[in-house]
């Protein structure tokens, strides 16, 4: 990805949190996170990854909130950003927690209990002192 590409998802993921936060007077859009944007290559359209407080059925009300809002928004960004054409905006829920949380599930499962984060680093540094890794005294 291109650095002005990243400025831009950065910039649209600063706005559009302070415009949904402020401007946005929709009931359905509950307490929304923008979590991040992902503008296309073309940059004629951005997916817009968001998380909100609450079930299923609050992230549904809050995306149909949000797609019914995203012509007001375009607007709106069009005349903070120096851009020539803002991108279409999507909404979509952002799942990448889910697969965090499913990882260090997994390595609950893995790693012992009793076992702290401390002790694991200090297994690791006698080990690698072991091998010879470590720095001569």
């Amino acid at each position: 990805m291109s650095k002005r590409r990243a400025r831009l998802n950065e910039q649209l993921r600063r706005e559009l949190s302070e415009l949904i936060r402020t401007q946005v007077r929709d009931p359905r859009v509950g307490l929304v996170t923008i979590t991040g944007v992902d503008v296309a290559a073309d940059l004629g359209s951005a997916r817009v990854y968001v998380r909100v407080v609450g079930g299923p059925e609050e992230m549904d009300r809050s995306l149909q909130g949000l797609e019914a809002a995203a012509s007001f928004l375009r607007t709106a960004l069009g005349r903070i950003l120096h851009v020539r054409r803002v991108p279409e905006l999507r909404f979509r829920e952002d799942r990448s927690y889910e697969g965090a949380a499913r990882i260090e599930q997994v390595l609950a499962e893995v790693l012992p209990e009793d076992e702290t984060e401390d002790e694991s680093q200090d297994r690791a540094e006698a080990r690698w002192d072991d091998d010879g890794g470590g720095a001569a005294s």
